[in-house]
């Protein structure tokens, strides 16, 4: 789970561009399971959106980071687009 802020003005075509790529994008791994996004509306949280996911083992988590996908998307948008980020990783009790 991240979430996070867009550099882009909210509501805006840039943002709406972001989250859409960043859905079909991410989800386009074979190995997320149960992808959502999020937009923030909780006053005691002032981040703006969430993407979360869910992965069957680490070693899947781990192939879904070093995928060919994620790194581009990384390194081509996440990087340029979000201003500030928060990436909680859970694991089940």
């Amino acid at each position: 789970m991240v979430i996070f802020d867009l550099s882009h003005t909210e509501g805006s075509v840039e943002a709406k561009k972001f989250l859409q790529d960043g859905i079909r994008i991410l989800t386009g791994i074979p190995v997320v399971r149960n992808f959502q996004a999020f937009k923030q509306v909780s006053p005691k949280n002032d981040y703006q959106y969430g993407f979360s996911m869910v992965f069957a083992s680490r070693e899947d988590y781990s192939t879904y980071n070093q995928h060919p996908q994620h790194v581009a998307f990384v390194q081509e948008r996440w990087n340029k687009e979000v201003s500030r980020f928060l990436e909680i990783d859970f694991e089940n009790l």
